[in-house]
This record gives structure tokens, C-alpha cells and sequence, in this order.
């Protein structure tokens, strides 16, 4: 079994479990979790990491079928029993290690076609840390023969105390229908106050790139030239998920039906050989 990667720096503790989907399984500062947090040794499911990759797609691609230039690909349904795909497939794949430090460790994975995604590609996930920051840098370069859709992402879980509060300013929101697909975009300011009451499982566009969470505890403050942000909590939930996103859920599909551009719906088409990546930093102090 390898062995699970450990960086530090300062206060900062990250524990990576490259074999379970190139997950986190831990975020500390000291020994308070940012993330929703078990040590590597001790976390057996991906389900419960802190944090795990979105890639070649984020959230769900509807009733698992990949609708790309005139042809139907039906994909695995992997989130039972909903019924669409959902989150791609690099969080179900074991990661390699190419390089791990103190505070450094670079990730791939290479995926050939297969009934979860019919195009080939390599990816790739760097973290670092940097005094009581996580950088994280994710890409994926096109194998495949033919141009290739895709979508980059992160899905943290970071701990929701009972007096968190959490800003951050976007410009839209997708609001969903009962089978959790996209139904059309609202206009939104983003989200400003407790995270308690939250009921929210949506995709927020025109995102600033910042959000800031607080509580008695910590202030995390997340950053990514990504311009979409995925928010979902309950008011049961101890966790929020906070997944800075490149395309809107189920957007290739969306893009086949309603005729909406790649740009528009941040979907990335990469011909043979093209790369594309992108970044994500939590910064992290005390209260």
C-alpha cells in the first residue's frame, strides 16, 4: 500500500492519500481542522476526505449520457441512486506520486478511454504549502486522437461551526430542478451571512475569484482565478463544500441542447495534445 504524503509548514499540516483518488484526507492548523479532516492512515472511503479532485468534469453530467458532437456516450453512474455522473473520475482513480518534499508533492494520473469517460488524457495536481497557505495547481492534457471537452475543479469540505459566516460576491446562480440539473441562471450577489441556515446546492458564476469564511476559531479566505464556484450545505450539515469550478453542472450536455457556447458555460474543448490548468490557494490564520 503507499505510504500517504505529509506536508508541512509553520502550523500547517496536510496529509494526502495519493491511492484514494488523489485525495486529501486532512487540512490542520495545529490541531484545529480547516477541512472536514481524518488522518491518511485512517480513511478508507474518498467519500469522507477533505478534499478530492474534479476532473475531466465537475458536479453531474445528466443521466449519464456525454452528449459531444452529434454522438451519445453513456457513462457510469457513480453516485447510487442518483441517476447522472457525477464529479469525473480522477476522485475513483488511484494517483501516482512524482515528487513529494517537506512541503511539496506532485500528483498524475493517466486515464484511458473507458466506460467512464471515452477520451483519454493525463492529469496532473500539485500541492504546496506556503507558511499557512495551500496552493494547489490542477491540469489535463488531451491523448486523445480528436478536440475533447473538459472541466477542472476542487471539492473541499471545510468544517461549518455553529458561528461561521461565509462572503463571497458572484454575478449569477443556476438554480436546479428536482433531478439536480441546471434549469436556468438567476441573477445573484453571491452569499453574505451564517452558514448555519444555509440550504444551498448551487453553481455561482461571475464568482470574483475570493470568499471569505469566519468563525470563532479561524478565517479561511479562499482564492482562484476560476470564475465559478460551487457552494452546497445543509442546515444539518457539519460541513460546506466549497468547490471552485471551470464550467457550469452538466454544461457539455447543456451546451448540445440549448445550443450555449463553450465560453459561455466555461467548458474547455482541447485539441490533441492541448493542456489546460488551473489554480486554487486557502489561506489560513486564527481568529
Amino acid at each position: 500500500m503507499p505510504t500517504p504524503v505529509t506536508l508541512r509548514s509553520a502550523e500547517l499540516v496536510c496529509e494526502i492519500k495519493p491511492e484514494l483518488g488523489g485525495c486529501i484526507a486532512g487540512l490542520w492548523l495545529g490541531d484545529v481542522p480547516v477541512l472536514r479532516s481524518t488522518h491518511a492512515a485512517d480513511l478508507h472511503s474518498v467519500r469522507q476526505a477533505a478534499s478530492y479532485p474534479l476532473v475531466p468534469f465537475s458536479n453531474r453530467v445528466g443521466h449519464a449520457t456525454l452528449q459531444w458532437q452529434g454522438t451519445d456516450h453513456p457513462l457510469v453512474k457513480n453516485w447510487a441512486p442518483d441517476p447522472h455522473a457525477i464529479h469525473g473520475v480522477g476522485w475513483e482513480r488511484p494517483w501516482a506520486v512524482l515528487e513529494a518534499s517537506e512541503s511539496f508533492a506532485l500528483l498524475s494520473y493517466e486515464h484511458k478511454a473507458d466506460a467512464a469517460w471515452p477520451f483519454d488524457f493525463d492529469t496532473s495536481q500539485a500541492f504546496k504549502l506556503d507558511g499557512h497557505a495551500l496552493e494547489m495547481t490542477l491540469s489535463i492534457t488531451n491523448q486523445s486522437a480528436a478536440a475533447a471537452p473538459v472541466g477542472l475543479g476542487w471539492h473541499p469540505y471545510f468544517v461549518k461551526r455553529a458561528d461561521a459566516r461565509l462572503h463571497f460576491d458572484a454575478t449569477g446562480r443556476w438554480e436546479m430542478g428536482a433531478d439536480k440539473l441546471p434549469t436556468h441562471r438567476s441573477s445573484s450577489t453571491g452569499v453574505d451571512g451564517a452558514c448555519a441556515p444555509l440550504d444551498v446546492d448551487h453553481c455561482f458564476d461571475g464568482w470574483s475569484g475570493v470568499l471569505h469564511l469566519h468563525d470563532s476559531l479561524l478565517h479561511t479566505r479562499v482564492v482562484s482565478g476560476l470564475s465559478r464556484l460551487v457552494v452546497y450545505s445543509t442546515p444539518t450539515s457539519e460541513t460546506i463544500a466549497i468547490e471552485p469550478v471551470s464550467h457550469v453542472n452538466d454544461a457539455i450536455n447543456r451546451m448540445a441542447q440549448t445550443g450555449a457556447s463553450a465560453d459561455a458555460l466555461g467548458v474547455c474543448i482541447l485539441r490533441p495534445g492541448q493542456t489546460f490548468s488551473c489554480e486554487m490557494r486557502i489561506e489560513v490564520e486564527r481568529a
